[in-house]
């Protein structure tokens, strides 16, 4: 068989796959097929590694496991200029993991992109609250991010027996609540409601970006980069900015 052709089997194949697979090429001495089993290798251990990194993630899961429902909640947003702030709720299935789940700032935007479709897939049930920039200047960014986290729970096609939350109680909610600090990559549960509020909040943001180009709120998100800081001195605020953020640079 060619090395060519090794390549594409190796690379083609499952995990499980290439645990086989290398036993039948590891005895070709050919330097080419060694550098590509050598590859394979490590693969494999990568993978073993994030099994290994979720399962150490899923602490929280196994402590509360006589629970039904076990929900992570996390928020993003609370310090940008323009924009919602934007909370997730999440309830993962208990008999299959998601690999990769972690701090939404530790991924890349790719990667992030694909977990939302897998999460949005796997979920048991997934719920997503706004407040917007007239809720914030109202009532200040804290509350106004317990008001999208309720809004998030309440969304919920079921009742979560408890809440992991990222270091945050939640005021005003009847159910038991665990507050973790730095959550979101130490619960798969967190870190999977890190993810869909991130890309949520990023993909609205994009949206926002082609309604209020001069912001460049497709690359800044909302936050202050120079780019968007120097248009909202040449030309002010516009609908979504956050006038009790914004105060002392205009």
């Amino acid at each position: 068989m060619g090395i060519s052709e090794i390549k594409k089997i190796l690379s083609e194949a499952t995990i499980d796959e290439l645990r086989t697979l290398i036993l039948d090429f590891e005895t070709d001495e050919r330097a080419g097929v060694i550098k590509l089993v050598e590859s394979a290798k490590k693969r494999i251990a990568a993978f073993e590694a994030e099994v290994e990194r979720t399962y150490r993630m899923k602490e929280y899961e196994r402590k509360y496991e006589n629970c039904r429902y076990i929900c992570g909640i996390d928020e993003v947003g609370r310090g940008p200029l323009a924009g919602p702030v934007v909370a997730a709720a999440v309830v993962l299935p208990k008999d299959e993991d998601i690999y990769y789940l972690n701090d939404s700032k530790q991924l890349s935007a790719k990667k992030r992109e694909e977990l939302y479709d897998i999460i949005m897939e796997k979920a048991i049930a997934v719920g997503i609250g706004f407040s917007d920039e007239k809720c914030i200047d109202e009532i200040n960014i804290l509350q106004a991010n317990y008001v999208a986290m309720r809004k998030a729970i309440a969304q919920l096609s079921v009742k979560p027996d408890i809440l992991l939350n990222d270091a945050v109680q939640i005021p005003e909610v009847d159910i038991e609540q665990v507050s973790i600090i730095k959550g979101d990559a130490k619960s798969v549960s967190i870190a999977a409601a890190s993810i869909v509020a991130k890309v949520t909040r990023d993909r609205f943001m994009v949206e926002m970006d082609a309604k209020y180009p001069d912001y460049d709120f497709a690359s800044n998100k909302g936050y202050g980069s120079p780019k968007h800081l120097a248009a909202l001195k040449e030309i002010g605020p516009c609908e979504i900015h956050r006038r009790s953020f914004i105060g002392n640079l205009l």
